[in-house]
C-alpha cells in the first residue's frame, strides 16, 4: 500500500507554489489507490502564525485535496521525539554542542554545505552523551555524528549524491526537536512509504537517511519536484504580489481554474483549462513534469481571473 503524506507548516499562508507540490503529492498517492494522512508541522514555535493551521485545512479543501483520518499535530508528539533522542544518546551517536550559529559561521575551517548552511567544524565532537550533565548552566543542542553523505535514488530525478554536510543538529538548545529528527520519527511512525516535496529539500535528504539508519528505521521513497518561482527566478514571496490561496479564493477565483493552471504546468493538460483535482487522477504522470521551475507570471494569474 502506497502511503504518502501532506505535511504543511503553519509558519505562514499557503500559496500557489505550495498548492502545486500538494497537488502532485496527492495525485501520486491517490492515483495508485494510496493513503494520504495530513501532518501539521508546528514545532518551529517562534515562527508559527496564529490561525495558520486552520487556514491550511481550508486551503487544501478549497483546492480539492482530501486526507485520511484526523490531522496529526507535531507539537502533540514530543514524547516520540524524546524517545528517539534517548536512543541516539544510548548509542553515542549524538553529542552535546554549545556552539552557536555565529560560532559555526565564523569558524575558519567550516566549508560551505549548500542550502543547509556552513558545515559544522567539529568543535564539540570530542564530547560524549554523558558530558551533557556538566553543561547544565549553558545552553546546548545535540548533534548527530554524521558519516559521509548517503546517496539515494530520487523518484523524480534519479540517483543523487551530495557532498558531506558534517554533523548536524537533531535537538535544539531550546529543548525542542529539530526538523530533521521530527520528520524522520513521524514518517516512520506513520508508515509513510513515499515523500513528495519541493526540490529545495534535497540537501536535507542525506541527513534524514542517516537518521533512519541510526534509528533502525526503513526510509520512504523520496520524490523531489521543481518549485514555483516568480518572473525573477526566485521563490514565490511578497515581492511577487499576493499569491496566497486565501487571496485567490477571496477574489472569486474558482479552484478548478487554479488546478487547471497547475495541471498545465505539470504537463498533464495541453492548455490551462478548469478541471477538478480528482479528474486529474487518470492523467497523472510524474515523468511529464518539466525538470525546471514553473515560472508564475502575472499574465498566468490574470488568465484564471486574479490580479496579484
Amino acid at each position: 500500500m502506497i502511503r504518502g503524506r501532506l505535511a504543511p507548516s503553519p509558519t505562514g499562508a499557503q500559496h500557489v507554489g505550495n498548492a502545486r507540490t500538494y497537488l502532485i503529492a496527492w495525485l501520486s498517492a491517490r492515483s495508485r489507490g494510496g493513503e494520504l494522512p495530513l501532518r501539521i508541522e508546528d514545532i518551529d514555535s517562534p515562527r508559527i502564525k496564529q490561525g495558520a493551521a486552520a487556514q491550511i485545512l481550508e486551503d487544501l479543501a478549497w483546492v480539492g485535496l482530501d486526507w485520511d483520518g484526523e490531522p496529526i499535530v507535531q507539537s502533540r508528539r514530543l514524547k516520540l521525539y524524546e524517545a528517539a533522542l534517548r536512543r541516539l544518546q544510548e548509542q553515542e551517536l549524538v553529542y552535546p554542542c554549545t556552539c552557536t550559529r555565529t560560532d559555526v559561521a565564523e569558524a575558519a575551517s567550516a566549508p560551505h554545505a549548500g542550502s543547509e548552511g556552513p558545515a559544522y567544524p567539529g568543535t564539540c565532537s570530542h564530547r560524549c552523551a554523558a558530558d551533557a550533565a556538566g553543561l547544565a548552566d549553558r545552553p546546548f543542542s545535540w548533534r548527530l555524528r554524521a558519516s559521509g553523505s548517503p546517496a539515494f535514488v530520487d523518484g523524480y530525478r534519479g540517483p543523487i549524491q551530495l557532498e558531506p554536510a558534517g554533523d548536524f543538529v537533531v535537538w535544539k538548545s531550546a529543548g525542542t526537536p529539530a526538523y530533521q529528527l521530527a520528520v524522520v520519527v513521524d514518517d516512520a511512525a506513520m508508515g509513510i512509504t513515499e515523500v513528495v516535496r519541493g526540490d529545495d529539500l534535497i540537501p536535507s535528504t542525506p541527513r534524514q537517511l542517516m537518521l533512519y539508519e541510526a534509528l533502525g528505521l526503513a526510509p520512504p521513497r523520496f520524490v523531489h519536484v521543481p518549485l514555483v518561482v516568480g518572473p525573477d527566478g526566485r521563490r514565490l514571496a511578497k515581492r511577487h504580489g499576493d499569491t496566497r490561496l486565501a487571496a485567490l479564493r477571496h477574489a472569486g477565483v474558482k479552484p478548478e481554474s487554479l488546478v487547471g493552471l497547475l495541471a498545465r504546468s505539470c504537463g498533464w493538460l495541453a492548455k490551462p483549462e478548469p478541471i477538478r483535482a480528482v479528474d486529474l487522477l487518470p492523467l497523472f504522470r510524474l515523468d511529464a513534469i518539466p525538470p525546471h521551475p514553473f515560472v508564475l507570471t502575472p499574465e498566468l494569474l490574470r488568465g484564471i481571473g486574479y490580479t496579484p
